[in-house]
């Protein structure tokens, strides 16, 4: 009895996690869609490579506070050092308890991304092509 209830939970254990890899995959897959997304959107509007692009995006204060904050978020997500500097330039570590996200730069994405840009370790992009 023992052995048969070890047997199952050894593929109980295989199953989930062999879906966990798979989740951890599509998360990614899609994550990385959406960085292109926001990089060819940045592109079309300022030219030059994503990372430049994105970082123009994010200085552009005819931009709502929505496209900017994602193009933060894509630059975090790219992991390309040379946003930092604009992004330090917009974070004040001031982090409110609610952030709309088309009504403030997000302090809190800020952060994520600027610690993602100084080395931080992001799993998923492990499972993205480079963009």
């Amino acid at each position: 009895m023992f052995n048969k209830v070890k047997k199952y939970g050894f593929y109980v254990f295989l199953i989930c996690g062999a879906m966990a890899v798979i989740t951890l995959v599509i998360s990614s897959i899609q994550i990385g869609n959406h960085v292109q997304d926001q990089c060819a959107y940045a592109v079309s509007l300022y030219g030059s490579d994503c990372v430049t692009a994105l970082g123009s995006l994010v200085q552009d204060a005819n931009r709502t506070y929505g496209e900017r904050n994602n193009a933060i978020w894509a630059l975090g997500q790219l992991g390309d050092a040379r946003g930092l500097p604009i992004l330090e330039k917009y974070y004040t570590g001031v982090i409110l308890d609610k952030e709309p996200w088309n009504g403030v730069l997000s302090q809190y994405e800020l952060g994520k991304a600027i610690k993602l840009l100084r080395g931080g370790f992001n799993l998923t992009s492990l499972f993205r092509k480079d963009i």
